[in-house]
């Protein structure tokens, strides 16, 4: 038998695997972050971008424009909700809306939020706040997945950090902004490979209890009672008192009598 010559072809196997399609839902500084890194690992991860669903923000500027950055890397905007296209996955990231059963059904493989805040301890809106408020001496992020509840879905992944002593809230929400974002970066290859095991809300309740909050509540905070001990009164001002918000504020007179800082 003669010798044959055995010839082996080397080919790029990620050119072969099926893309991921992805659609992302996002608004604000950390979701225009989240969404540029999302667009740097497009070859890497081997992922199809849909499309962009978001709401423009003219307060935060030109340098967090996530419609412009989409344009740049021709990536199609989705009007609203009702024409998300059918995905592999549907990661939410600051979105202003709540998505209902058929809207997280378009997502195949899983429909996912990066919340702000750790759960299932706070659900909802102004959860810096309230952690202040509440006294907490540990705060966190989640990227957990969406059900037609508001931030209820099972946790895939978190991190917890400790709150500092009279912690103000633009603190908190800078120190929550950064581990938010490493959160997303170190996590984004296991969500688009499935490499997670989702654990439910409900079995860390009994641990850290559970609220839901709503940015109306907001309005109930900034309200400073004079009667109140100085520890309350300074408590409620660390917690309120948000550069490019209007600021807390006591009652005299009829008149509504601001407590600002140095910064506003």
């Amino acid at each position: 038998m003669q010798n044959q010559n055995v010839v082996i072809l080397l080919t790029d196997f990620s050119k072969q695997m099926k893309k991921t399609n992805i659609v992302f839902l996002g608004s604000k500084p950390i979701g225009y972050e989240c969404f540029n890194y999302l667009i740097s690992q497009k070859e890497k991860l081997n992922l199809n971008i849909l499309g962009l669903l978001t709401q423009s923000r003219k307060e935060f500027g030109n340098a967090h424009d996530l419609t412009a950055l989409a344009a740049d890397h021709n990536i199609p905007l989705i009007s609203s909700l009702e024409e998300l296209p059918e995905c592999d996955i549907l990661y939410s990231v600051q979105y202003h809306q709540i998505l209902k059963a058929h809207h997280i059904a378009k997502a195949r493989q899983i429909a996912i939020n990066l919340h702000m805040a750790p759960l299932p301890e706070y659900r909802g809106s102004n959860q810096f706040s309230f952690a202040i408020l509440d006294g907490k001496k540990e705060f966190g992020t989640t990227i957990h997945q969406i059900d037609p509840r508001i931030d209820h879905g099972a946790i895939l992944f978190a991190k917890r950090f400790p709150i500092p002593e009279n912690c103000w809230v633009n603190d908190l929400y800078q120190t929550t902004f950064s581990e938010s974002l490493s959160l997303f970066r170190e996590t984004l290859e296991k969500i688009v490979t499935g490499n997670y095991e989702p654990m439910p809300q409900d079995a860390l309740t009994p641990k850290y209890g559970t609220s839901l909050h709503f940015r109306s509540e907001m309005s109930q905070i900034k309200v400073i009672d004079l009667t109140w001990d100085k520890d309350q009164i300074e408590k409620h001002i660390r917690a309120s008192a948000m550069p490019g918000f209007e600021p807390p504020y006591c009652i005299i007179g009829g008149q509504r009598v601001y407590f600002t800082t140095k910064w506003q």
